[in-house]
């Protein structure tokens, strides 16, 4: 899935092709071989995930670093993708690497046509993954995606509201934030401006409680898991912090688009990848050097509240001529080099969590990077899509918003979400 802030990327680090030589079969996967001599790789990256600045200098120092080897970068839209990679992971011709949303992986693993890169976890340093990538890209314990870049929600907030208010510090723990959003929700302003159908929030506190939206038995089938005593608490906390805005109860953030309701000028809090910044900047440019960013807070001062990660990762397709050289590239966009080089250029969260301090000087993608710590994602079902396409998520938030029974909105909710991951 697509990441909050519209991105999606691939993986980086070293190098180990040779000039004029023989390109050899890679260790695992359906015995797909290199071929011999030059070797010329076909990449997709999906449109807006990095610039054209940062693609030109990674080829250019891709292509020295490995003689022998040209880069036929190719960009994707979002729009039909899915049926796109799925064509090509079915024919004999695809390309070499493919980056996908972190959710997706799942789903193009599952058609047999995505190589496992299980073995080279440790050289990739995959044990500092953040888990919020590597985890949707890991079934049944193969590892098909590799992560290239994350982002998830913070809070933004009005750094002289806070002040008005006498808040010093932002809050750390769901407690402090309550109080301190009841203390801000005063005097015609806001405390938060939260939808009722901000889904991936009330995902985080799902998380937060030990639950899940989903459940996975032990023969193998999904089940919803709203009603649970974790769903009952999420929900719960959820309902107690839309309730100190005027957020409307029956649509999400982009309905009306949350930033400019934020411009206004009368919203003390919003949660936001940090580029929503940006879209509050552009309709209230007075708001310049007011807005501040903290991690959403978790149930303690130790740990910030769970997030959903999005963003990308990269895979390799059995059919690809040159696996080993495929894998070479992912190697790079993971790396070192050009995680840090992403960071500083697109404010993503790199895809280990010792890379964080390439974000230092950056408020909002610090802040980002914290919360990313507790990332998590979907359920890890080939059939997470079709909850989406019709979200009863939703339908079940505004339900209980609006007054409806908690357990029996669950119950209908998570009958929904069953039917929708058992693939009928």
């Amino acid at each position: 899935m697509r990441s909050p802030a519209r991105p999606t990327t691939l993986r980086a680090a070293t190098a180990l092709l040779l000039g004029a030589a023989t390109l050899t079969a890679c260790s695992s996967g359906s015995g797909s071989q290199d071929t011999a001599g030059p070797a010329r790789l076909t990449v997709w990256i999906m449109k807006d995930s990095v610039t054209d600045t940062f693609l030109k200098d990674f080829e250019a120092d891709f292509e020295a670093t490995h003689p022998g080897t040209t880069l036929d970068v190719q960009i994707q839209e979002w729009e039909g993708i899915g049926q796109k990679v799925t064509s090509a992971l079915a024919s004999k011709d695809a390309p070499d690497v493919i980056e996908v949303g972190n959710t997706q992986v799942a789903q193009y693993a599952a058609s047999g046509g995505v190589h496992d890169l299980s073995g080279k976890t440790a050289e990739l340093n995959g044990s500092d993954w953040i888990p919020g990538l590597a985890d949707p890209g890991k079934i049944d314990g193969k590892q098909y995606g590799i992560p290239w870049y994350a982002a998830n929600r913070v809070v933004i907030y009005r750094k002289d509201l806070f002040q008005q208010a006498g808040i010093p510090t932002p809050p750390k723990t769901r407690e402090e934030w309550i109080a301190d959003t009841q203390k801000l929700n005063t005097g015609g302003n806001e405390g938060i401006y939260l939808t009722g159908q901000t889904w991936y929030v009330l995902a985080g506190f799902l998380w937060d409680e030990g639950g899940d939206l989903a459940v996975k038995g032990a023969d193998g089938k999904w089940t919803g898991a709203l009603g649970t005593p974790q769903g009952k608490a999420a929900i719960g906390f959820y309902q107690q912090l839309q309730a100190l805005g005027r957020g409307p109860k029956d649509s999400d953030e982009a309905k009306p688009p949350q930033a400019e309701v934020f411009a206004q000028g009368r919203t003390a809090q919003l949660i936001s990848t940090p580029g929503g910044a940006a879209a509050i900047l552009k309709a209230a440019p007075d708001l310049k050097d007011k807005l501040g960013f903290f991690p959403i807070p978790g149930k303690s001062a130790d740990k910030p509240g769970a997030v959903f990660t999005g963003g990308s990762d990269l895979i390799v397709p059995e059919s690809s001529r040159h696996q080993q050289a495929a894998y070479e590239v992912v190697k790079a966009l993971a790396g070192d080099k050009w995680q840090t080089a992403m960071a500083k250029e697109m404010s993503y969260v790199p895809n280990r969590t010792t890379l964080a301090g390439a974000l230092s000087g950056n408020e909002g993608a610090t802040a980002m990077a914290a919360g990313a710590a507790n990332g998590h994602a979907t359920p890890n079902s080939p059939d997470w899509a079709a909850v989406e396409a019709d979200n009863p998520i939703k339908q079940y938030m505004t339900q209980v918003l609006t007054g409806a029974d908690p357990a029996a909105a669950a119950k209908s909710a998570d009958a929904a979400i069953t039917k929708a991951l058992s693939g009928n």
